[in-house]
Order: structure tokens, then sequence, then C-alpha cells
């Protein structure tokens, strides 16, 4: 099983690979001239492919090598054609994408994306109700596969409205954030916190903190969409439960430090050193996410936060990068999937260095938008931090492609 994880997750990084010399390509054609491609049919392809070749490809893989090791044998022979299958549809997404835009092959194969990682839903959902013992993990797991399913009812909306060439701004809106929302906040976030929870659910009597946890999260998620669109005129009622939903999830986190800090010995022997400091910035920029959503719940401010591009950008990146890869990278670490060499540690720091300047310059940016002052480079210096990015990446591929002994 082990050399059946490393090939897979060499694969899912291969695409991160891919995804940061795509955000080369675009991030050049922002700050120079770059006319042979069209910048919005690279962004969608980009987007997808990164949705579905990074995180769906990697967090399929994880989910079905944790479980394995929960019930004892290999589950990989009965996913395989499933991580295939999304393997295939995020490359077609992706090369569809750039040639046509929102095109008949481009949403053929992202609705077949769509069909495939529910299907997968619904097996491993079937596959946690064979075990005996329900852990802390698996509500995690289940809320994961619901919200994913969910937001495709906001994809689905977006290719209708694209096909029939809808001329309501808003409806175009609504329909890309309640995707985004349920992808990013709902099966990126619920799946890496069920790893997470994994790693900890035994550490000590902490069951019970768990699951009021988790119920917290899982309560505010659907009411927190309305976050996303606070820009639309929202009753008062519904307001005041956009409120309770961003402080649930304060509270939630919270509970989860305190916990952490309490069991820090423990915590400390389960995330080794070399992974510890991956998870730990991980979690910053949650507390930072989590900040910055229960900040944007004043009105005049949510105005700020969704009327200027880099300030969205910067918190998608905030979320994407900053916390579900980040995250993800150190979950790897920890879980000891690969020998750690120079290639790797090397690798991973100059990734993580690119990911803090990209956030620092789209803040300015944002910042600049809004004060209305203009600051020289900023474009140039977003084109060096993709740079970076992507150097980083090549070593962390190089680093994973070495013979592994474990």
């Amino acid at each position: 099983m082990a050399k059946t994880v490393q090939n897979w997750l060499r694969i899912s990084l291969l695409n991160l690979l891919i995804i940061s010399f795509i955000g080369i390509l675009l991030r050049y054609k922002i700050a120079f001239s770059f006319p042979l491609i069209d910048q919005k049919h690279l962004l969608h392809g980009h987007s997808h492919f990164a949705f579905a070749g990074w995180i769906n490809q990697v967090i399929m893989t994880l989910l079905i090598w944790v479980h394995s090791k929960n019930v004892g044998k290999e589950l990989f022979i009965k996913y395989q054609w499933l991580l295939y299958l999304n393997l295939v549809t995020a490359i077609g997404m992706l090369i569809a994408f750039v040639i046509q835009g929102y095109g008949v092959y481009s949403i053929t194969f992202s609705t077949i994306s769509i069909i495939n990682s529910s299907i997968f839903g619904f097996v491993f959902w079937k596959d946690l109700n064979k075990c005996k013992q329900q852990l802390n993990s698996f509500l995690w797991f289940k809320a994961a596969i619901v919200l994913n399913i969910l937001s495709s009812l906001g994809a689905f909306g977006l290719s209708y409205l694209m096909i029939n060439i809808s001329s309501n701004q808003n409806n175009y809106l609504l329909a890309v954030y309640f995707y985004l929302h349920f992808q990013y906040n709902g099966w990126f976030f619920f799946s890496i916190m069920g790893l997470f929870v994994t790693k900890i659910e035994k550490i000590g009597r902490i069951d019970k903190k768990l699951k009021v946890i988790f119920w917290l999260f899982a309560s505010a998620c659907i009411p927190a969409y309305f976050l996303s669109i606070l820009w639309l005129s929202i009753p008062i009622a519904v307001y005041v439960l956009i409120i309770l939903a961003a402080l649930g999830q304060c509270v939630g986190w919270v509970i989860l430090l305190k916990i952490l800090i309490h069991h820090k010995v423990k915590i400390t022997i389960v995330f080794t050193k070399q992974s510890g400091w991956l998870l730990g910035l991980a979690a910053i920029a949650f507390s930072i996410k989590l900040f910055l959503q229960l900040f944007s719940t004043i009105p005049a401010l949510s105005q700020w936060a969704f009327g200027f591009r880099p300030i969205v950008i910067g918190y998608l990146h905030l979320m994407f990068l900053g916390v579900v890869t980040i995250f993800i990278l150190g979950f790897i670490r920890s879980a000891g999937i690969f020998q750690l060499n120079a290639s790797i540690k090397f690798g991973t720091t100059l990734f993580v260095l690119g990911i803090v300047l990209n956030q620092l310059m789209l803040m300015i940016q944002g910042m600049e938008a809004i004060i209305y002052i203009g600051i020289s480079f900023m474009n140039e210096l977003l084109f060096v931090a993709a740079i970076i990015m992507f150097i980083g990446l090549f070593f962390v591929n190089t680093g994973a492609l070495k013979k592994q002994t474990i």
C-alpha cells in the first residue's frame, strides 16, 4: 500500500506543479504582454484543474489511505477507477477550458468530474458505515461528502447561466460564490479537519469536545454562505444568523486550540517538528481567515471586501494555499509517506515563502484599491512570487520522486 499511496501523491504533486506553472503564465500576462493566450480561458482552466487535479486528487488519495489503515486492508484497488477518472476529467477540463472557455467539452468534463466525486462520496460513506467503531473523524468526512455534493448545485447553475448567456450579473455571482463556499469551507475544510482529527482523536478523553467542535462548524457552514453575498439586501433575521455562524466557528476554533495547548506534549509526538511548523502556519492562516470572515459581517466593510478583486483573490488564495495546501503538505510529512530528504525540505520552505510573499502582495494591492494609491511593480512582484512557488514545488516533486525504502 505504501507504494500505491506514494504514486498517487506523486501524481497530485505533479498536478500542483502544473497549476503553479499556469499561475506564472497568468501573472506574466498581467504584468507584461502575452497575446498568445486568452486570460479568461486560462484562468478557468487553472481554477478547475486546481480543484480537481490537486485538491480532489490528493484528498481522495489521503482519505482512502487513512481508511485503509483503519480497517487494516488495502482499499486502493477498489477506488482506483475513481482516482483515474478524476485525473482524466481534471486534465480534460484544463485542456477544454483553455481552448474554448465554457463550452460543450469543458462543461461535459466538469459534469463527469462532479458525478465522479459524488460516487466517490457514496462509496466512501458506505465503507465508513461498515466500521464497528464510528470515530469522530468520520463525522468530518461525511460532512465533507455532503457539502461537496451540495456545492455542485452552484456549478450546475453557473453552467446553465453560461449556456443561456444570462445578463443578470447577480445570478452569476450567487452561483459562483455558492460553489466556492461549499468547496472551500465545505469539502476542502471538513476533509482536512477529518484528516487532522484522525491524528488527535486518540490522544486523550476529548471525544465530547471534538463533537462540539464538529457541530459548531457543521451548523455554521450553510448560513455562512450568506457571508459571501452580503452585498445583497439581506433580511435582518438572516443577518443575525450570519453573525452567529461566524461567531460559532470562532468558538469552535478556540476550543480546538485549547485542546491542542492542553495536550501539547502528546501533539508534539503525533506531529513531528518536521511537520509541526507547516501545520502551525496553516493554523495561523485559518485564524486570519476566521478573523477576516468575522470582520466582513460589518456591512460597510463587506462592501469593500467584495468590491475589490485583489481582496477576493487574496482571500481565496489564503484558504486554498495558506490553509488547505500547506496543511496537506504538513499532513503528508507527519504521516511519513515520503522520506524527508533535502530536496523536499528546501522545496517546501521555498514554496511557503512564495505563498507568504504572494499573500502580502495581494493584501497591499487590495489596500491600494481601497485608498486609491498605486504602488509600482506590484504585478511584477506577484510574478516573482509565482516563480518562487513554482521552483519550490519543482524541488518538492524532485524529492518525492527519489527512491523510497519505507
